[in-house]
């Protein structure tokens, strides 16, 4: 049995993933001792080897699809953001040994736009595209940035509906339709969190949608362009983007959670880039 610390991500699938590499990268670059691997776990497993992985010793677990809500549900307790979310992606052991649960994709997302991008948020209009797991993660990050105005927009529009007022509490935030935006305003920042761009798809949106030198960002990410980064380019947006900065950004929070030093990203993110020709 190895005596460093080790940590993992459950996923299904999760031979795709790039956060064991990421990990390893953050370690290197600040000196921590540990191991990080990636384990496939279907939903009907996740308490039975979540609960075998921490009683053998592990010290924090990433989650993503199809786990974030079992995880919300299993932690001991939750940050505000987790709770809100309903939603968590980060595991860490605490001293008492209970298991805090946190959702990092938010301030992720929030810190590649602010920080890597030069992408303001403040008095902004957002649109946010898709109703969820990958809205309710983000949108208490969001919200937190004092945009004018935060408009969901869904296929289903009670879905949509129902989750801005769950968070009508934190800012000025509303739900729609697709086919409602076509009496909307033109908005600032565009950003999908549908599935449906990694498979060459897109809601059927109108004309007109993103304001001159507006911006795009798909939270997914793939080798080559997303169907909503190449709509974004279509409709000259000043930035089309992918959620790879997104990935990098809320594994370093993780990181800063489980061991109490935040690594470097935008070299980690160079290096990711690069590796995909970008």
């Amino acid at each position: 049995m190895t005596s460093l610390d080790r940590y993992a991500v459950f996923g299904q699938p999760i031979k795709h993933s790039k956060s064991p590499r990421i990990h390893q990268l953050f370690a290197q670059q600040t000196g921590q001792d540990l191991l990080y691997s990636a384990q496939e776990v279907p939903a009907e497993q996740f308490v039975m080897t979540t609960e075998a992985f921490f009683a053998q010793g592990g010290k924090g677990l990433n989650c993503t699809l199809p786990l974030k809500e079992l995880a919300w549900a299993w932690a001991t307790h939750k940050t505000e953001r987790a709770e809100l979310a309903k939603a968590v992606n980060t595991l860490a052991v605490q001293v008492d040994g209970s298991v805090l649960g946190d959702n990092t994709d938010g301030c992720g997302l929030v810190q590649d736009l602010l920080v890597n991008h030069g992408i303001a948020l403040a008095g902004k209009r957002i649109l946010l595209l898709g109703a969820g797991g990958a809205s309710r993660g983000i949108l208490l990050p969001l919200l937190e940035q004092s945009p004018v105005c935060l408009v969901i927009a869904n296929r289903t529009v009670h879905k949509a509906i129902e989750l801005a007022a769950e968070f009508s509490h934190k800012g000025a935030i509303s739900g729609c339709g697709f086919a409602d935006l076509i009496d909307s305003a033109p908005f600032d920042i565009i950003l999908n969190a549908t599935s449906a761009s990694l498979s060459g798809q897109l809601p059927a949106l109108p004309e007109g949608l993103l304001v001159e030198q507006g911006v795009c960002y798909d939270l997914a990410y793939s080798n080559e362009p997303t169907a909503f980064v190449h709509w974004g380019r279509a409709r000259h947006a000043i930035k089309s983007l992918d959620g790879l900065g997104m990935l990098v950004e809320q594994a370093a929070e993780a990181f800063f959670i489980w061991r109490g030093v935040r690594p470097e990203t935008q070299s980690v993110i160079a290096l990711l880039n690069s590796e995909r020709g970008l």
